[in-house]
């Protein structure tokens, strides 16, 4: 069983929604239908009290049908003792009541009152619930709402049932019970009077239940219309009517006005729709029983005392009549005329002599149909009651019998009544005496009272006239003799009912136009008018005559005629209307005369106002009558309230307002006056006078209408509302109408002190929008009485809409009210900062009373029209955005409770409504959303911290929310997303539900409360809509699907967002939303992928350890992630479609050509608009305005109808635009949506990837996937360039994560150990998958549709897969240390060279994937290195860079050349100049470009090695370089950055500038490579000893670049290495690089290089080289080492420079220094053999620690499943690596960091030996030269050659001090053993013992 709640949503989803139901719905609807029969048929029906119910109440324990016994406490005894007593319910269903409350609300620390008013209002709620799922399944029956037949009938099948077992007499039984003073009923004296609604709300139980009775009512009425009702139910209804309408006496309360109208019409539409629904196989239920008919007329004929309950009878006796006339003409038709039939007429004829006598029609009219609980009723119920008033009226006028009786009431009114009275003009219809006269002659005369009631009924529904012969027919008897005025005006004021449709107009028309009616026609009209019309103007041309009284008979007809030509006007066919009536000027000619009724001018000018759409021409006729006839508007130059009068009166509309009008108490001319004006100024688009040719009227308005309206005294309260609204309408127009332009501001700007003098400005001078501006801005007249209007509340307006008569215009008023202070509020900010002090913006103004705020916020509780919530929701925008403590003004006015659940009882009705709202700004629920969105980032407090509920006691991101405790928008928020109701009709309310969501959690405040609430257990919410929404399938597109997947996209982009955003930011530390990112990567990724466990477990790591290797063999089943994409994937509607394509008469394309093509910001009055989600839409009403001036101005001789085949054409057109227009919004909207959704796929795969891939398994399979499908994605031809852009850098994301993946820690077979083989476990993709990757990209690179910005991102992609597959072991772990590991690992299956192969293989099919497309790809990345952006020709650069280092057999490397492209680059370098210093971003991304060129040209030397350096020599590279200019400005500001204090900028610059020295230095170097060719040396004979070089062309080039650029090369030389950093190493390093290869052949060294070099070896060897070592192979880790190889490599560099010059320059050092000699010149400080044996021993220490630290980390890696993890620990400490452990990763993973990082030191530790052997070689080497030379004989010596730099080499030193020193290191170099080296010594040990044995001979000597 389902209940209550549940079988009203599945009924209003099924039966109320936009389309019909489906096959689902429909199945569901009757299962719910079949479930709740028996709810239906003991409709509220319960248990009453038990005593043994009670008594276990009183126990404290419960137990509940299908669950465990609960527990009470005393509070919830007394709370279920007391809810049985006060609604006589079992004891045991208010203990599940209250089990209820406690689920929908949440009871826990709320008052036992506070439960005890939820508890009650819940019971009425699921009551209210039941009886509106049955009213609504009785509407779907008996009205038409377009469902299906069989629908129908399977629905009225259930509800005969339900009627035939007893549920109209429930139904009957409910209305009277429900009516007692009683627990049951309205509750006893002792019941609660209060309880709490849905929202929340404190209310009245009497209201609750009154209104039940009401819609137990309606159900009552529309149950006749589905099964004949019974003798026996007649009888009670009879009863019942009788009862209902003795209640009446003294009481005005609508709604038990509408509960007896419902028993009323329920017994109309009995008699008549039984006696209609009889046929000849099927008579009538009630006169079947002739007893019932005798008792029953007995009954009814019965007279009472009662003149109310009187009234009612004679009613039903009229319907009864009707019955009782249709069954006679039945039983006639069938020629079975009985006896019955003849007592029938007895029964008709008494019947109707007493409806005449109590005159029947005049009570329905005075009592029912013009009451305002009948017109304030439910519409459908008001439809179905003029229905069968129809009905009755029909049978009633086609009897005979009522004919004669209508007959007979006709003449007796002719004979009666008087045929004229005389009037003056200031007393007709004016005193009381003559309303009691009208009452007394109207109230006794039934035929006028008929031709009223007939008026009457048919004025609301005009549709009923059609075919309606009967009533025709009655229209020409009764428009037939009329001897007086009353009966004419009634037969008049019938026509003009009878005119409500255009079938009606015509036929009316023509009825007056023709001869039917003798006296009655348009000729009796005009002649009237032109008749007095004479009389008035002889009176004036006669001396001393006064004006002829008006006849009141006269005034009457005239007004009556013209309400009916009004009538006509109105509702005619615009076609034929146009030549009704050519001459309008009679109705102009009696205006401006004293004596014409006030109410005749009203109603000529009511005449008048029709007129003006028949056509502009006539318009314009209108305007110059009235100037010419009507009332003139004297404004005098100082008009306000306390204006005294004119000396000289004139008769003006001043004085007939104020000296006739307002003496009567009556304001038709007025009211008439106003409406006229109103809709002709309407009709006006000229609007560049500003609206100054209106300023009269303005202020005759401004000063004597609305100024003094509250004062007045109104015969007539609907006269007063009609005046106001009128006023307000034209204050509405002026604000509309005319915007604020420059010209006013400068105006404003040219009087900084405003005053009061500026009022008395000339009235021509003066502009209506600035004067109404000045009234609000300074809270005069008219501000106080519009917020006079509001101020008594919302709460007084709902209540005198329901039970007056005026309650419309009154809603009206406050409507126009609204929408004024809106369109103040849009202009006053323009002009306030000008007119400040003495005016100021309104919401100053209106803050000078708060009570003035909260009454303009309060209106979103006025239901009864939407317009006047949506203006009170805009002003609630605009005063949350303009002042700062809205907030604390509501809170300290005790307002704030209740606006918070006025907007979520707003809210929760709009998101039940069935109806689609086209314009989304109309829409309530999406202005709300709107509102909560944009209050989000305002400071708190804010609005929508307000009516969220957040905490505003404390601080704002600590509330801790409570939906279901506290009724609040979030509530029905939730309960709106939760179900996902109706999503056809609340499809964009859903979507910013979701996007409220999404904002709260990104914000700083409300993110933490919201994302714990969404991730709570209860809700669920992230990953509840998933599956849904989520992947649900796009429907069709077709014209009628307006919101096919723009709205649909949008939601899943918003819910996936929020799930990025939880996933992002969730706290893993909390168990809430761990298990909230684990539900939700399921979801997404499935739910046997996803790894939560605080430990890597066996089967996790032995996956992930496989998962890479398995890609591309193996399938697996498609995720939620992958069909999202899918979704999102189908071809966008195009918006490219030009409107010129739609035209069929291409003609017209100027309509459109200058409107749309001009490129103007949104705006007011502007054709484009930004919609609610930020789309650029066309506004297609602005447009069609645009486009009919744009013609009508081009064209004016058109706008009449002379042209109408020209106008019929250009209506297609603008027709066609419009249709265009439409179309080409919703694909826009569509084509956002679709890109929103990718954004939104993008942002949780990338955050998922960045930050939660550790959760996963497969990783490397899932990323494949995602890599894979986004290429596919991008390369589609539905894919549109923006959508690419998003998937390729989703491709980077998971390019990038699938490199971080491939050497992450493995897993072996036991999970706490870790082996050295797992340090190179292979984790890459497989080949397979590698070539789809490329392949796939290269497509994409090369699709149709493309940019520079998305080639960018492909090229970064194509890198970063190149990256990917260059590498197949890990590089953090150095190959030497990888092949030692594997050297005790024979075993194994791991093969280094079976690697390599591997790799070369994927390397080579790299090339040919990359060679098939190879020209165009070429082309695209030349182009885009050539003539992109230097950013696009950067990353062209760098994958040119990357296709040399894939080439093969030089492919690439000729297509380079072959299109001239190296040549380019080297010009663009020789070219490069920053003009600004290098400081501007131009200059920084011009000098990324050239690093870019500078790293292509280095690669193809290193690639293609002497050759390649050969062909870059050959084009001049060395000149391009040397031509930079950018060397120039490093020279002038790059290495000065330690002497000067430098900006942070130029700092920046200056960093970015050395990085260019570098590659310049480094291809320099490279090119120097040359230098050791034997092709371009040629030495002298050895043998004799000449040493002069012949120079060629590279030693030349290169010595001119160092000759070219000596403060560079000094700048570098001169830098203290032990300051430097790795840039600067680097440089000092490659510089004396290329100084050591090519300066030996200079002969001059007038630049002092050399001098440089040994002043660096001098600096270097004897600086202690151990203190910048770490001590311990763990200590200070990264920066130290890299310091000590640089520093080390440096020593080589110039070790080998110094063994150059002693081997082939024969230089000589000395052995110590020998002293100054300052007068010595050109003297070189020379290094010493000293300094070497100082290196030597710096370079044996570094040797043995570094062997020693190496053996010791290979033997700990050997042993780490050994360690503990303290140990392990330690190490991982030691290497400042705790960033990549957390404290729950296990000891298995702790070992792998820390072997890894071993690996890495004794990677290091290797470099630094290998490094260390050959300098100890060169040292060695020039150590043994030496004392080589020193063995040769004394005589010798002196023919010896020495080098020319210095001093001859000094033989008379002490070389055993010298030897003393050597021989120690010496033998310390012979315990070096290969083991712990890692290297063969046998070569270095025989170098070392020849030293030794030298040594040791030189120190015997």
């Amino acid at each position: 069983m389902v209940s209550p709640k549940q079988l009203l949503s599945i009924i209003e989803s099924s039966l109320l929604g936009p389309a019909p139901p489906t096959p689902a719905q429909w199945v569901e609807l009757i299962h719910a239908i079949r479930s709740s029969l028996s709810s239906l048929q003991s409709l509220l029906s319960f248990p009453p009290p038990k005593p043994s119910d009670r008594a276990q109440v009183k126990s404290k324990e419960v137990r509940l049908p299908d669950s465990p016994p609960i527990s009470l406490d005393d509070q919830d005894v007394q709370i279920a003792l007391k809810l049985s007593d006060d609604l006589h319910l079992n004891e045991i269903d208010c203990v599940r009541l209250l089990v209820s409350s406690n689920q929908e609300w949440g009871l826990m620390g709320r008052e036992p009152l506070e439960i005890l008013r939820l508890a009650e209002g819940l019971w009425y709620t699921e009551r209210r619930d039941l009886i509106t799922a049955l009213y609504t399944l009785f509407r779907a029956v008996v009205l038409d709402q377009g469902l299906e037949t069989d629908l129908v009938a399977d629905i009225q099948k259930y509800l005969e049932d339900l009627i035939n077992a007893g549920l109209r007499q429930r139904l009957i039984s409910l209305v009277k019970e429900l009516n007692r003073e009683e627990p049951a009923g309205l509750g006893g004296p002792l019941a609660e009077r209060y309880v709490l609604d849905s929202r929340g709300a404190l209310v009245e139980r009497r209201a609750v239940v009154f209104r039940e009775r009401v819609i137990l009512g309606h159900c009552l009425v529309l149950s006749v219309l589905v099964v004949r009702t019974s003798p026996r139910d007649v009888k009670d209804l009879f009863s019942t009517i009788k009862d209902c309408a003795a209640e009446l006496n003294d009481s005005s309360d609508t709604i038990k006005y509408q509960i007896t109208f419902s028993i009323l019409f329920s017994l109309v539409i009995t008699f008549i729709s039984d006696a209609l629904g009889t046929v000849p196989d099927k008579a009538s239920v009630l006169c079947r029983d002739a007893t019932f008919r005798r008792e029953f007329q007995e009954i009814v004929i019965a007279s009472g005392n009662d003149p109310i309950v009187e009234g009612f009878v004679d009613v039903v006796r009229l319907a009864w009549a009707a019955h009782l006339m249709l069954v006679q003409d039945g039983t006639v038709a069938a020629e079975t005329v009985s006896s019955a039939s003849s007592n029938d007429l007895g029964y008709i004829c008494s019947c109707l002599d007493v409806i005449f006598y109590n005159n029947v029609f005049q009570f329905l009219l005075d009592k029912a149909l013009q009451t305002a609980a009948y017109q304030n009723d439910d519409e459908d119920m008001i439809y179905v009651y003029n229905a069968y008033l129809h009905k009755m009226i029909t049978c009633f006028l086609s009897h005979p019998v009522a004919r004669d009786k209508v007959k007979e009431a006709k003449e007796k009114a002719m004979s009666v009544l008087s045929p004229y009275r005389m009037a003056g003009s200031h007393d007709f219809m004016h005193d009381s005496n003559s309303n009691s006269q009208k009452a007394v002659e109207l109230g006794s005369q039934p035929f006028v009272s008929l031709l009223e009631f007939v008026s009457e009924v048919y004025q609301k529904e005009p549709e009923l006239l059609f075919g309606n012969d009967v009533l025709w027919t009655f229209v020409n008897f009764a428009g037939e003799d009329h001897t007086n005025f009353q009966t004419l005006v009634a037969f008049l004021k019938m026509l003009g009912t009878l005119a409500s449709s255009p079938e009606g107009a015509s036929k009316v028309f023509e009825l007056l136009q023709g001869k039917t009616f003798r006296s009655v026609g348009w000729s009796t009209l005009f002649d009237c008018l032109s008749i007095y019309e004479e009389k008035f103007k002889q009176a004036l041309q006669t001396p001393g005559a006064i004006l002829p009284e008006f006849q009141e008979g006269d005034a009457k007809a005239l007004v009556a005629y013209l309400n009916v030509l009004q009538k006509v006007m109105q509702n005619g066919n615009p076609v034929e209307r146009k030549n009704w009536f050519p001459d309008i000027e009679p109705l102009f000619k009696l205006l401006s005369y004293e004596n014409v009724p006030p109410h005749l001018k009203g109603a000529l000018r009511n005449a008048i106002a029709t007129f003006i759409k028949v056509s502009p021409a006539l318009k314009d006729t209108i305007w110059s009558y009235l100037e010419q006839y009507d009332l003139p508007v004297v404004v005098g130059p100082n008009l306000g309230n306390n204006a005294q009068p004119m000396a000289s009166q004139i008769y003006d509309m001043r004085f007939e307002l104020n000296e006739i009008e307002a003496r009567r108490e009556q304001y038709p001319s007025t009211i008439s006056f106003l409406n006229l004006l109103n809709t002709l100024i309407a009709e006006e688009s000229d609007v560049s006078d500003r609206g100054r040719r209106f300023i009269g009227i303005f202020r005759f308005i401004y000063d004597h209408v609305f100024g003094p309206f509250p004062q007045r005294a109104y015969a007539d309260p609907c006269e007063k509302w009609q005046l106001v609204v009128a006023c307000l309408q034209h204050f509405q127009m002026i604000l509309s109408m005319y915007d604020i332009r420059d010209v006013d501001i400068d105006n404003a700007g040219d009087q900084p002190q405003l005053s009061a003098v500026a009022q008395s400005a000339p009235l021509q001078m003066q502009l209506p929008v600035i004067e109404l501006l000045k009234d609000f801005m300074s809270g005069k007249t008219i501000f106080r009485n519009i917020m006079g209007i509001l101020l008594p509340g919302v709460n007084s307006i709902i209540n005198e809409r329901t039970s007056q008569i005026y309650g419309q215009l009154l809603e009206k008023a406050v409507e126009l009210s609204l929408e004024i202070i809106i369109l103040v509020f849009e202009k006053d900010v323009l002009l306030s900062d000008f007119w400040r002090p003495l005016y100021q913006p309104l919401d100053v103004i209106l803050a000078q009373d708060h009570n003035q705020i909260v009454a303009l916020l309060e209106y979103v509780r006025y239901d009864f029209q939407p317009q006047i919530q949506k203006h009170s929701i805009k002003i609630m925008s605009i005063l949350s955005s303009r002042m700062v403590g809205l907030i604390q003004l509501l809170l300290k006015s005790n307002a704030a409770s209740c606006l918070i659940e006025d907007y979520a009882a707003c809210l929760e009705s709009v998101s039940v409504e069935s109806q689609i709202i086209e314009n989304s700004n109309d829409d309530i629920g999406v202005l709300i959303m709107q509102l909560l969105i944009e209050n989000i980032s305002r400071p708190a407090p804010n609005i929508t911290h307000l009516l969220l509920k957040f905490d505003l006691d404390t601080s704002i991101e600590r509330t801790i929310l409570q939906p279901k405790f506290h009724y609040s928008c979030l509530k029905v928020i939730l309960d709106i997303l939760d179900k996902l109701f109706k999503p056809d009709v609340n499809a964009l309310l859903h979507e910013f539900g979701f996007q409220l969501l999404y904002e709260l959690c990104l914000d700083p405040l409300t993110s933490g409360p919201t994302m714990d609430l969404l991730s709570n257990k209860k809700y669920q919410f992230f990953v509840k809509h998933m599956d849904t929404i989520g992947i649900a399938p796009l429907p069709k597109r077709n014209i009628n699907q307006a919101l096919r997947s723009s709205s649909l996209h949008q939601k899943r982009a918003w819910l996936l967002k929020l799930l990025a955003v939880e996933l992002h930011a969730g706290d893993m530390a909390n168990s809430t939303h761990r298990d909230t990112c684990q539900s939700i990567l399921g979801h997404i990724f499935g739910p046997d992928v996803v790894n939560f466990a605080t430990d890597y477990s066996t089967n996790h790591t032995n996956t992930v350890q496989n998962s890479a290797a398995n890609v591309g063999t193996r399938t697996i089943g498609k995720s939620k992630v992958l069909e999202l994409l899918e979704v999102v994937q189908f071809r966008s509607p195009d918006t490219t479609m030009k409107y010129s394509q739609v035209l069929s008469n291409t003609k017209y394309d100027f309509l459109a050509e200058d409107i749309l093509g001009n490129p103007t910001t949104s705006g007011k009055n502007d054709v484009y608009y930004y919609s609610e989600r930020g789309d650029r839409l066309i506004d297609l009403t602005t447009f069609r305005d645009k486009l009919w001036q744009k013609f009508n101005f081009i064209n004016p001789q058109l706008s009449s109808f002379s042209g109408e085949v020209e106008l019929n054409d250009v209506r297609e057109a603008i027709q066609q635009l419009l249709r265009w227009g439409w179309k080409y919004n919703k694909n826009l909207e569509e084509q956002a949506a679709q890109l929103h959704m990718l954004i939104s796929w993008s942002q949780v795969v990338e955050v998922s990837a960045s930050r939660r891939l550790s959760h996963l398994e497969n990783r490397a399979e899932i990323l494949f996937q995602l890599l894979d499908a986004s290429l596919t994605a991008s390369a589609s031809p539905d894919c549109s360039l923006k959508m690419a852009v998003t998937l390729c850098q989703v491709a980077l994301t998971c390019m990038a994560k699938l490199r971080d993946e491939r050497f992450l820690c493995p897993g072996g077979l036991n999970s706490d150990s870790v082996t050295c083989l797992d340090i190179i476990t292979v984790k890459q993709l497989s080949n397979g998958a590698c070539h789809s990757i490329l392949f796939k990209l290269v497509v994409a690179i090369l699709r149709h549709e493309s940019s520079e910005a998305l080639r960018r991102r492909q090229y970064a992609l194509l890198l970063s897969y190149f990256q990917y597959c260059l590498h197949m072991l890990d590089l953090d772990v150095p190959t030497a240390v990888l092949r030692l590991l594997l050297d005790e690992h024979d075993g194994e299956d791991l093969d280094l060279q079976k690697i390599d192969k591997e790799q070369a293989e994927l390397a080579q099919a790299n090339f040919s994937i990359i060679r098939k497309e190879a020209q165009a790809i070429l082309d695209l990345v030349i182009k885009d290195a050539t003539q992109g952006s230097e950013s696009g020709k950067t990353i062209s650069l760098y994958v040119l860079d990357a296709l040399i280092c894939i080439d093969h057999e030089r492919f690439f490397l000729n297509q380079l050349q072959s299109r001239g492209f190296l040549r380019s680059c080297l010009m663009n370098i020789s070219n490069t100049s920053l003009q600004d210093g290098g400081r501007s971003l131009d200059s920084l991304q011009r000098t990324c470009t050239l690093e870019a060129e500078l790293a292509l040209l280095l690669r193809i030397s290193h690639k293609y090695g002497k050759s390649g350096a050969q062909i870059l020599f050959s084009m001049g590279a060395l000149d391009h370089i040397a031509s930079c200019k950018v060397v120039n400005i490093q020279v002038k500001g790059s290495f000065q950055r330690f002497e000067t204090k430098l900006r942070r900028d130029a700092a920046v610059n200056i960093d970015k500038q050395r990085t260019i020295i570098a590659p310049i230095l480094r291809l320099v170097s490279s090119l120097t490579s040359l230098v050791n060719t034997s092709d371009f040396f040629e030495l002298w004979d050895c043998m004799h000893m000449r040493e002069e070089m012949v120079k060629n062309k590279i030693v030349r080039e290169v010595i001119e670049f160092v000759k070219g650029h000596q403060l560079l090369f000094d700048q570098v030389i001169q830098e203290d290495v032990s300051e430097a950093d790795e840039l600067t190493m680097e440089q000092i390093t490659l510089v004396v690089g290329i100084l050591s290869k090519v300066w030996p052949y200079e002969e001059n060294d007038e630049y002092g290089f050399v001098q440089g070099l040994f002043g660096m070896m001098c600096a270097l060897f004897s600086h202690d080289l151990e203190s910048r070592t770490p001590t311990h192979p763990f200590q200070s880790l990264d920066k130290p080492r890299k310091a000590e190889l640089n520093i080390f490599r440096l020593c080589f560099s110039l070790s080998s420079y110094l063994y150059f010059l002693v081997t082939k320059k024969s230089l000589r050092l000395q052995v110590l220094d020998g002293p100054t000699d300052y007068q010595a010149p050109g003297r070189l400080q020379q290094p010493t053999l000293t300094l070497l044996v100082c290196l030597l021993n710096s370079v044996t220490t570094a040797l043995e620690r570094a062997a020693e630290e190496k053996s010791l980390l290979l033997n700990k890696i050997q042993d780490i499943n050994e360690l503990s993890r303290q140990e392990v620990d330690e190490i991982i400490n030691m290497c400042a690596r705790q960033d990549c452990v957390s404290s729950s990763d296990n000891i298995q993973r702790r070992r792998y960091i820390a072997m890894v990082e071993m690996c890495q030191v004794a990677g290091n530790r290797d470099q630094l030996i290998t490094l260390l052997l050959p300098l100890a070689e060169h040292v060695l080497n020039i150590i043994l030269i030496h004392f080589q030379d020193c063995s040769i004989t004394p005589g010798t010596i002196a023919e010896t050659k020495t080098i020319t730099y210095g001093e001859n080499f000094d033989y008379g030193q002490d070389i055993s001090a010298l030897c003393g020193e050597l021989i120690p290191t010496l033998e310390r170099l012979e315990l070096l053993s290969k083991d712990k080296v890692g290297h063969n010594l046998k070569v270095f040990h025989r170098l070392v013992s020849s030293l030794k044995d030298l040594g040791i001979q030189k120190l015997g000597d």
